[in-house]
């Protein structure tokens, strides 16, 4: 799709963000924007308005900042108590981060980074306004171009006991509205929004806010509607508006987990609700995250490095938060389910102007890691300019030192130690990625020898391990499977494969991984199973090489795999349609449950947020500030992409793959996964067919076959809970071991109980073996 030509690498106004270049012939930047916090090149702090008395020592004095007025209520380390869920400043009131949270905070640096380095810093809470209408009305400002007017500082601040759910099942919202009050008087003519923390994520069966603006010339009534990921209208209604600028406020709840889309218009002043930033017209978007804990309790993790699920991109959500000022991982990565993200120790980063400045002992852990829930997959890619035969950084040639290079990746191992050991005792190992899509047509090609290639693989591995017991050092890490293939064909007989504890790739399998291009398309019938895009396939020979070539039990690691939109296509007011976004999602997750049942450990969702210097659409989420997306953003709304990968986390998170089914019909698949600890068997199951399937035809969300999956003995009855993509559950009875199922080209989810049947039925990756 792209070409070689296109490919570049760029800084930005904070620092660095590296594009990593096509990923087979297809535009994307490759770096999370995270990496302009991780590597420590982070803007300046933020700044607040109108500020007070400074809050420190044991002076309670109220202050003003960021429009608020703020109480202290903690001193740096110590615990802010409060109940209900309130803005929380930390730092000073210069100098600060606000977050939000419910039933107090911890005051410290590790929770909310370091917002004023060498100051007495202090956390305050947010005064509360006396009523839900005036903190509608006094706080409510015109919001900027290109963005929603309704999630307003009161709104999405308010708490939660103003709301109750509306009784019954299924998606449900008040008839009327619980709260209406003055909006501002500029704005379109209807607006709506679900005010949350910023994810636009909600627990199932919580109440939340549907929050319409709306601005008609005369009184007039809303018809609103909500269609979930499948287009299927699962609730709707209407009240009456008066003239003018109006914020009216319905409460919801769903027991319904998934994606939904508001739209909304007025009966005689129509319109309907306008795109915002790569969101298309029409439609507001929020998600509900589904509860799994009565068929699938809660795993317990021997090692926190088995989480199975990572990602990159980051969005910068809490108050008072831009990019890259705070933490741009939670709460969407925790709601997610994605525990793994890249972090930096690139030599050309750490040592830019000469040898000997990284300090191992003394160099501090960027604050988002520091709570050991988001585990580091550290970059070690690229050569220093002075270090390099080029007189420029490069990632296309080896150092002109490798004992220089040793030396630093020595230090590396001293301080990756030293964090695993402080701040993630429950990790059994760190884990280095050497190299980052050296493909010759990429962004970051090899131009040097191979065995150039392997003395520098050598060099980092030795020096690595010199200081680290606990280092799994892994690459090639080319752009496609296929390409790992080939090149671990070429570099293992020379030997590469003993400076590698384990391997990284990147999942792309095909010319543009899109719906039309999901990853069951052969594209050369006459050949099945040797080309791009046989993904099964490809993983079956990737898998072939890291056992001849690596140790027994080497972890496999897919660090980068996204679903695009399709080819040739762009963001626009109308683009994408719904269809389009069922089948994102749905092959989103085909794609990682594949590289996963075929005997990958880990796989990193790409991208969080749609971007710009890409091929439209790779983000799981919309961007809501800017027509073809931004880096780092403050305002986002879910894909049903992102509500896949939610409840594809809480499915298959905390299991060790048994692997692909046997003797399936054709256009079938199903992959056998079994909870960690010897518990239930998950058996992930769908179709596809490609004539039935494209961008041209439309993607066929109806289309479904039989089949018949053994879940127990012969001569046995029971119930298996069966979820769909979304994460929804139900019970469904089988006879004689056998589960009757429907399946469609949106993934669902079988649990049973009887791991014996799945022995002699499912096909081992080969190599594979057990974490």
């Amino acid at each position: 799709m792209a070409n070689a030509g296109e490919q570049r690498a760029r800084r930005t106004l904070t620092g660095f963000l590296a594009a990593r270049g096509p990923r087979l012939h297809i535009l994307r930047v490759a770096a999370s924007a995270a990496a302009l916090l991780l590597l420590g090149l982070s803007a300046g702090q933020c700044g607040a308005a109108d500020a007070g008395t400074e809050a420190n020592g044991a002076d309670k004095t109220t202050f003003r900042a960021d429009g608020k007025t703020w109480t202290p209520c903690a001193a740096e380390n110590g615990n802010c108590e409060f109940s209900g869920t309130r803005d929380v400043l930390y730092g000073t009131a210069k100098q600060h981060v606000i977050k939000t949270f419910s039933n107090g905070a911890e005051c410290n640096n590790g929770v909310f980074g370091d917002p004023a380095p060498g100051e007495d810093k202090r956390c305050a809470v947010a005064q509360t306004a006396g009523s839900a209408t005036s903190r509608a009305t006094s706080t409510a400002a015109a919001p900027a171009a290109g963005q929603d007017a309704a999630p307003t500082a009161a709104l999405q601040s308010a708490p939660r006991s103003d709301l109750k759910a509306p009784p019954g099942q299924g998606l449900r919202c008040s008839s009327a509205p619980t709260l209406q009050a003055s909006a501002p008087a500029n704005g379109d003519l209807v607006e709506a929004d679900t005010p949350s923390d910023g994810t636009r994520l909600f627990p199932v069966a919580k109440p939340f806010a549907l929050v319409f603006t709306t601005r008609p010339a005369q009184s007039d009534t809303l018809d609103w509607q909500i269609r979930d990921a499948w287009n299927t209208v699962r609730a709707s209604g209407r009240f009456p508006v008066a003239a003018g600028a109006t914020l009216s406020t319905l409460s919801c709840a769903s027991t319904v987990a998934g994606y939904f889309a508001v739209s909304a218009s007025l009966e005689h002043g129509h319109g309907q609700l306008e795109s915002r930033g790569t969101r298309p017209a029409g439609i507001a978007t929020f998600g509900v995250l589904s509860d799994l804990s009565a068929a699938l309790p809660a795993v317990q993790f021997p090692y926190e490095d088995l989480h199975r699920f990572g990602g990159q991109g980051t969005a910068y959500l809490a108050p008072g938060q831009h990019c890259c000022d705070g933490d741009g991982y939670r709460p969407v990565y925790t709601a997610l389910g994605l525990s793994w993200v890249n972090d930096n120790r690139n030599w050309y980063v750490e040592e830019p102007k000469q040898s000997g400045t990284f300090a191992p002992a003394t160099k501090q852990l960027a604050p988002i890691f520091r709570r050991g829930d988001l585990m580091r997959l550290i970059q070690l890619d690229g050569i220093p300019q002075w270090a390099s035969p080029t007189g420029k950084e490069t990632h296309s040639y080896a150092p002109t030192s490798l004992a220089q290079m040793k030396d630093y990746m020595a230090k590396v191992g001293t301080e990756s130690n030293r964090v695993r050991m402080t701040y993630f005792p429950k990790q059994r190992d760190n884990y280095y990625q050497v190299t980052w899509e050296p493909d010759a047509d990429g962004g970051l090609p090899w131009r040097d020898s191979d065995a150039n290639f392997i003395a520098m693989y050598k060099a980092v591995w030795e020096g690595i391990h010199q200081n680290d017991p606990h280092a799994v050092v892994m690459g090639l890490t080319y752009s496609s499977v296929q390409g790992n293939v080939k090149w671990m064909r070429r570099l293992g007989p020379q030997g590469i494969g003993r400076y590698m504890d384990g391997m990284t790739v990147h999942g792309y399998y095909d010319i543009g991984t899109t719906p039309s291009h999901p990853p069951e398309r052969v594209a050369d019938n006459g050949n099945q199973g040797t080309v791009p895009g046989a993904l099964p396939a490809s993983m079956r020979a990737l898998r072939h090489e890291l056992r001849q070539y690596l140790k027994p039990g080497a972890p496999l690691f897919v660090t980068e795999t996204g679903i695009s939109y399709d080819i040739g296509a762009s963001y626009g007011k109308n683009y994408p349609g719904a269809n389009v976004l069922y089948a994102q999602a749905a092959v989103t997750a085909r794609t990682h449950l594949i590289l996963l049942g075929e005997g990958a450990d880990m796989t990193y969702v790409f991208y969080l947020a749609d971007m710009p210097d890409a091929a439209p659409g790779y983000g799981i989420f919309f961007e809501l500030d800017h027509p073809s997306g931004a880096y780092g953003p403050s305002h986002i709304s879910p894909k049903p992409a992102a509500l896949a990968v939610a409840a594809m986390t809480r499915i298959i998170d905390g299991t060790n793959t048994l692997g692909p089914l046997k003797n399936l019909p054709k256009g079938v698949y199903a992959y056998a996964f079994r909870r960690l600890g010897g518990g239930k068997i998950v058996t992930a199951l769908w179709t596809h067919e490609n004539d039935a399937w494209s961008a041209k035809t439309g993607f066929d969300a109806s289309r479904s076959v039989d089949y018949r999956l053994r879940v127990d003995a012969p001569g046995t009855a029971g119930d298996v809970t069966v979820f769909d993509m979304m994460g929804n559950a139900t019970n469904l009875p089988y006879r004689d071991g056998v589960a009757g199922l429907k399946l469609s080209p949106a993934p669902i989810y079988v649990v049973s109980g009887n791991a014996d049947v799945f022995k002699d039925a499912v096909m081992t990756p080969e190599g594979y073996v057990a974490r």
